[in-house]
């Protein structure tokens, strides 16, 4: 096979490169759900140990 003959094959196969493209689009998703989840995560749990000990504050004060 000569270099024309290798380019041209290269150059007119694409198949799979649909599959990979939403490959990458799932993998960045997914790395996004999790910076995302992360990030909150952190941030509901303050939120949610804050109300806890207003609870308990209120409980004991009765």
């Amino acid at each position: 096979m000569t270099y024309v003959m290798i380019k041209d094959f290269f150059k007119k196969d694409e198949s799979g490169a649909t599959a990979i493209e939403y490959g990458l689009i799932a993998a960045l998703v997914s790395v996004a759900l999790i910076v995302g989840a992360t990030a909150l995560g952190g941030s509901i749990s303050n939120t949610f140990n804050k109300l806890a000990g207003k609870m308990n504050n209120a409980n004991n004060g009765m």
